[in-house]
């Protein structure tokens, strides 16, 4: 005898015969709708939960909470931080859970992404965001593509020039509050308001260079002032400061000094080098490009709107920096040791905090991050024993949202002009 087939019913059929059941009673309703008579009290125990969810769906699907105790705190923990308007983040979603855990000697607790979005779903949650629009390429990208690889490959084969002496430079913009625009919410909140130390707007910039090898070069960091802070600073960086907080011809010129040719390697210029950065204008200046014959130097600048094609540190590194960086910010946040003005307003982080925050965010990224950036942008081929996983996509991805988000939090494009062709130290 053929086995009988099994049938899925929507909310919408169970609902009806639910209220058909509660007028004539539950045998009634299984005739009615011919079904058995222990599907009617099955949905009556669960009528309170269908009405909760869509007509379409046909069944519950999806396992339960295994630590049902650890996710009521960790939605209550959500919850008021939602009411003190701040932002929480997957990433500090498995944070809390985490604490909680060790907490409650919750020894076999993981709370990878997978979890954390299951969590979400059994209560309530969601991701609010928007999209932004990416970096546009020229039409004639792909010649600038080939024309700047052929160079990339020519001045590395022609020099012998060795991956610990292949150097990419960027300026990444960032602030002193680190909101994102998205937050973990209950659905169907209308009003979706994000805590910040009002600091948002006021900016600061970070210089970062790596090499191809996977080494990275001490991060410099301009504040937006006329002097430098009065701080302790971790060691580490190298702090600087100017009116705008950003990149001229006098910090390029302190940073190629201070920092470039004091790399391991560089300092009396025996090996030659090939630099690599975008075309802003304070890197191509005639007083630059001086300081650069001066050293055993080759420079490749990045052709206008092809920084996310060509440079590494674009591609594959200032993400996973960032996101690091962020984390930080929001743990400061939610659990670090605030100061407040007379007026009640939170103060920001320190001069030093952050810049601790930027030495822990910088030194985090991995060797095989750095050199799988490099070969992404198609500068040098895979190193041996570098093809492990990197973490430049690191698995915070959120599904079909993240990519656009991303899009405008990692723009760190510092292109002020078009630029046509390479440098190199002439």
């Amino acid at each position: 005898m053929a086995p009988l087939k099994r049938h899925a019913y929507d909310v919408e059929f169970k609902l009806k015969a639910v209220s058909h059941a509660v007028e004539h009673g539950n045998r009634a309703a299984a005739r009615e709708f011919n079904i058995n008579e222990s599907m009617v009290r099955k949905w009556r125990k669960q009528e309170d939960d269908l009405r909760q969810v869509k007509k379409t769906t046909k069944s519950f699907r999806g396992n339960k909470a295994r630590w049902p105790q650890l996710e009521d705190k960790l939605e209550q923990w959500v919850v008021e931080q939602r009411a003190a308007s701040r932002s929480v983040s997957t990433v500090t979603i498995r944070m809390k859970a985490t604490t909680l855990a060790r907490d409650m000697n919750i020894n076999e607790f993981r709370g990878g992404p997978s979890w954390c979005f299951r969590f979400m779903k059994r209560r309530n949650l969601s991701i609010r965001t928007r999209t932004t629009v990416s970096q546009q390429l020229p039409k004639d990208y792909q010649e600038k593509l080939a024309a700047f690889h052929a160079y990339c490959k020519n001045k590395i084969t022609e020099k012998k020039i060795r991956p610990e002496h292949i150097t990419n430079m960027d300026e990444v913009p960032l602030t002193f509050d680190i909101p994102v625009n998205r937050t973990v919410e209950k659905t169907g909140t209308s009003t979706v308001s994000v805590r910040t130390t009002g600091n948002e707007k006021s900016s600061f910039t970070v210089v970062l260079a790596c090499q191809a090898n996977g080494q990275k070069l001490p991060p410099m960091i301009i504040f937006k002032r006329k002097t430098l802070p009065k701080e302790n600073f971790p060691a580490g960086v190298v702090i600087k400061a100017n009116p705008k907080g950003w990149m001229d011809e006098e910090k390029m010129s302190e940073w190629l000094r201070e920092i470039y040719v004091k790399r391991p390697g560089g300092f009396f210029h025996t090996a030659p080098s090939l630099l690599i950065y975008d075309s802003m204008r304070a890197h191509i200046t005639d007083a630059v490009k001086k300081q650069v014959k001066q050293t055993n130097l080759e420079l490749a600048v990045i052709p206008g709107g092809l920084t996310k094609e060509l440079q590494p540190l674009d591609i594959g590194v200032n993400r996973a920096f960032k996101a690091r960086l962020r984390a930080a910010w929001e743990q400061w946040m939610t659990e670090g040791e605030h100061t407040f003005t007379k007026t009640g307003r939170q103060r920001r982080a320190t001069y030093a905090t952050i810049c601790q925050w930027i030495v822990d965010a910088w030194a985090d990224i991995s060797v095989s991050t750095v050199v799988r950036a490099f070969t992404k942008a198609g500068i040098i081929t895979e190193l041996p024993g570098n093809s492990s996983d990197t973490d430049s996509d690191n698995d915070e991805r959120e599904p079909g949202m993240l990519d656009a988000v991303l899009a405008q939090l990692f723009n760190s494009d510092t292109e002020e002009e078009e630029f046509d062709g390479f440098v190199d130290g002439e």
